[in-house]
């Protein structure tokens, strides 16, 4: 039997992720189970235009691919029960692995991890941010980095079992102004590897082609332009930047 068109096909909600800011389901195109995050859901926000979360997502996917390091689960819009929205195949993370940890601040572990920040929990323990120092990690930093994601707590990244890391939630992305909030400050400062510098030169590339003609019909023309000009910085530089502007480092809550 045939896999059904995920566009077209129906599209049938199992249940809903409560602890999700926007309305957002748990549903099914025949075997395949994916989340499904309708328009008339999204809540609104102050600095984000009403009703094009859902775009920015396709948007990221888009990048994601551009980039090639399958860093955003494929996503798309398509027609659901509440209307217009984004659809993402569901990942199943393995439980026993976590990308991002607050640990006890005199616990942080001496390899393999990075330390972002430190302060006191709501005990007044000391405790510490960390997240992994792994090629699959640095790669995500650097796509939101690109992408100006505004919100990457440490919940929105996906830690599958073979080693792979998923990045999710993407709808605060892609803004013109400086926005880029979240918990993958550990490599500031640091070099940029060639295959990393190759994933901006791919992008830059794309922008000048189908890549750019796709953003075209989900961002604004001044969206499009303010990642081309974050691409060049970034290509320019050379290195993971530090935090700037007023705005917090990092998202809250953490995760």
């Amino acid at each position: 039997m045939p896999a059904p068109d995920l566009v077209t096909a129906e599209l049938t909600l199992t249940g809903r992720i409560t602890t999700a800011s926007n309305a957002t389901f748990l549903g099914s195109i025949g075997d395949t189970t994916v989340v499904y995050k309708p328009i008339k859901g999204e809540k609104p926000l102050w600095d984000f235009p009403d009703g094009q979360l859902a775009y920015r997502e396709v948007a990221a996917y888009l990048l994601s691919e551009a980039l090639g390091w399958n860093i955003v689960p494929r996503t798309w819009l398509r027609d659901g029960p509440f209307g217009e929205g984004m659809v993402q195949l569901w990942q199943e993370t393995d439980p026993d692995q976590s990308a991002v940890d607050l640990v006890a601040a005199d616990d942080v572990p001496e390899n393999g991890w990075k330390q972002v920040l430190e302060g006191q929990d709501e005990k007044g323990r000391m405790v510490a941010l960390i997240h992994e120092d792994t090629p699959a990690l640095r790669r995500m930093a650097v796509f939101d980095v690109i992408v100006n994601n505004a919100d990457r707590k440490g919940d929105h990244i996906l830690a599958m079992s073979d080693g792979h890391r998923y990045g999710v939630d993407h709808g605060l992305t892609f803004h013109s102004e400086h926005k880029l909030r979240t918990v993958l400050w550990g490599w500031l400062g640091d070099p940029l590897s060639a295959e990393e510098l190759e994933g901006v030169d791919r992008v830059n590339s794309g922008l000048d082609g189908d890549l750019g003609q796709d953003l075209a019909e989900l961002l604004t023309d001044e969206e499009v332009a303010a990642l081309a000009a974050r691409c060049a910085r970034l290509r320019s530089a050379g290195r993971f930047p530090a935090p700037r502007g007023e705005m917090p480092a990092v998202p809250w809550p953490l995760f």
